[in-house]
């Protein structure tokens, strides 16, 4: 499985395949990795917003 696919699969762009094998620590490793891919896109947002709307001296 690719590295785009299971990161749509993250952010439920896309939909998880129903064969493939489930068990309690991959789910708390999915949760934790959705959680940091969240947590950067909230950085980056923050980021660009400040770029953008920065109060010029």
């Amino acid at each position: 499985m690719g590295i785009l696919r299971k990161i749509g699969e993250y952010l439920y762009i896309v939909k998880r395949d129903p064969n493939e094998p489930t068990s309690s620590w991959i789910k708390y490793m999915n949760r934790i990795n959705r959680i940091s891919i969240f947590m950067f896109l909230i950085g980056i947002l923050i980021i660009l917003f400040r770029l953008i709307f920065k109060k010029h001296p």
